[in-house]
C-alpha cells in the first residue's frame, strides 16, 4: 500500500525567502571600504549632474559657472564655483543654498545620518503653513517619522527637548519643533559638517588641492575621519 504523498513544503527551491542578515553582514555594510564604494558612486554622480572639469587652467569665470548650468537647484540659478567655495567657510550659507543642500545631503546619505537634514527640511515646510488643519496633520508625520522612538530615522535629541517637543504636541503650531530643529541644525554644523568639507566630494566640486586652505580645513579640524553612527549619537545625548 503505497503511503500518502508527503504534504509540499513552503521552503522549496525557488521558493525560499532570503535569510535574515546575520550581524556580522550587517555591520560589514559600513566598513570603510563599502563607505567608499558608496562614495564613488555619489562622486560620480555629482560630477555628472554637475559638469565640474577637473582642470585648473581657466581664468575665465564665465567658464567656471558655466560648468555648474547642469545642476538642479529647484529653480534657483546654479551655484558659481565661488559660490560653492563658500560652502567651506560656512555652514548657514551651505544651508541656504538650495545647490547646497543637495550636495549635503547627499553626503549624508553615505555616512547613514540623512535623517537630520530630512527632519531639518521638514520643520522649515511646516514652518510655512498657516492653515491649522494642515500644521496638525504636518506635525503628527513630522513627529512619526522623526521623533518617535519606533522610527527608524529617528532623530537624536536630549531628553529636555524631547520633553518640550512632547508639551508642543498637544496643540501643533508651526513653530512645534523649533528646539529640536536647532538641536538638529547644531549636530550637523559640528559633527557632519567639517567631514563634508574635508571630503574629495566637495574638495573636487570646490576645484580645490588636497593642500588648499579655501575649503575650511580649519573648520575640519574638529571632526574625524570616522563617520558617527545614530546610535553613538544617541548614547552621547543620554
Amino acid at each position: 500500500m503505497s503511503s500518502p504523498e508527503e504534504p509540499s513544503s513552503s521552503h522549496d527551491a525557488g521558493e525560499t525567502s532570503e535569510p535574515h542578515r546575520a550581524p556580522e553582514e550587517a555591520a560589514a555594510a559600513s566598513t570603510p571600504a563599502n563607505i567608499r564604494c558608496r562614495w564613488k558612486a555619489v562622486f560620480k554622480k555629482m560630477r555628472k549632474s554637475l559638469a565640474v572639469k577637473g582642470s585648473q587652467d581657466s581664468s575665465s569665470k564665465g567658464k567656471d559657472s558655466n560648468n555648474l548650468d547642469s545642476f538642479n537647484c529647484d529653480g534657483e540659478p546654479p551655484p558659481t564655483l565661488e559660490e560653492i567655495r563658500c560652502w567651506g567657510k560656512s555652514f548657514d550659507k551651505l544651508m541656504r543654498s538650495s545647490a547646497g543642500r543637495k550636495v549635503f545631503r547627499d553626503f549624508l546619505r553615505c555616512e547613514y545620518s540623512e535623517e537630520n537634514i530630512l527632519f531639518w527640511l521638514a520643520c522649515e515646510e511646516l514652518k510655512k503653513e498657516s492653515n491649522p488643519d494642515v500644521v496638525e496633520e504636518k506635525a503628527r508625520f513630522i513627529y512619526e517619522d522623526y521623533i518617535s522612538i519606533l522610527s527608524p530615522k529617528e532623530v537624536s535629541l536630549d531628553s529636555r527637548v524631547r520633553e518640550i517637543v512632547n508639551k508642543n504636541m498637544v496643540a501643533p503650531t508651526p513653530h512645534t519643533f523649533d528646539e529640536a530643529q536647532l538641536q538638529i541644525y547644531t549636530l550637523m554644523h559640528r559633527d557632519s559638517y567639517p567631514r563634508f568639507i574635508n571630503s574629495a566630494l566637495f574638495k573636487q566640486l570646490a576645484q580645490l588641492g588636497n593642500n588648499n586652505g579655501d575649503g575650511g580645513a580649519s573648520a575640519g579640524a574638529s571632526g574625524t575621519a570616522t563617520p558617527t553612527t545614530a546610535a553613538q549619537r544617541k548614547q552621547s545625548n543620554a
